[in-house]
């Protein structure tokens, strides 16, 4: 009997365990993360430096740099929306992205880019508090974004994918590449993570049923 029931015993912590393994390997809401561009080998950056034209908001850019701490991204929900903390990010999902550093949100709308005259890519936001265009749809295969995934996030307000031009600026920001919205979904507009904090819960278990339609917020 005792047998019996160190062998049931033995059977649950490995199936912990798996479950366990499985919740690491995804992106979570409440992580914080650089994502970097693959075609570019660039992080998705800000600082605050505003751009001279268009919006005048903050400038997003792309580095090299891979230690630079203005390159930390939190990933939330949306406004006035449930996201667990340390629940995996479903594929086909909004999320928002908040600059650690600077407190302002990765943020897109119809005014033109300073290099390439594609559409802007801004930071934008006061004391946590953003808009709609702050919005991204998390475009990847599978059920859940995976950290290993190669990613895109398709803006909500306009369907434009986060991408960079290629072009790089001069001073101040001598060498970052510019980062754009495109119309057109293609190689630069592929993302995956890098350096990060990720937070999961010990029981999340993704054979569970699926949120539905009207709480896909995460």
């Amino acid at each position: 009997m005792l047998s019996v029931m160190f062998k049931i015993f033995v059977l649950v912590l490995i199936c912990l365990n798996v479950v366990t393994g499985r919740a690491g390997q995804y992106v979570t809401c409440g992580s914080v993360i650089k994502l970097q561009n693959l075609a570019y080998k660039i992080r998705l950056h800000s600082h605050d430096v505003k751009y001279g034209s268009g919006s005048g908001q903050q400038s997003v850019t792309g580095t090299d740099t891979t230690d630079d701490v203005n390159s930390h991204w939190a990933v939330l929900g949306p406004l006035n929306q449930t996201c667990k903390r340390g629940e995996p990010i479903e594929c086909g999902s909004t999320i928002r992205f908040q600059h650690v550093t600077t407190k302002k949100f990765l943020h897109s709308h119809l005014f033109s880019s300073p290099l390439s005259g594609s559409q802007e890519v801004s930071a934008f936001g006061e004391n946590g508090v953003g808009d709609t265009g702050d919005y991204w749809k998390v475009v990847c295969d599978g059920d859940f974004w995976e950290r290993d995934d190669s990613v895109s996030f398709k803006h909500v307000d306009t369907s434009a994918y986060l991408a960079s031009s290629g072009h790089a600026y001069g001073r101040p920001i001598n060498g970052q590449l510019e980062i754009v919205g495109l119309t057109r979904l293609d190689s630069s507009c592929h993302w995956q993570t890098a350096e990060g904090l990720f937070i999961h819960t010990s029981n999340f278990n993704p054979k569970q049923s699926q949120i539905k339609p009207e709480h896909s917020e995460l």
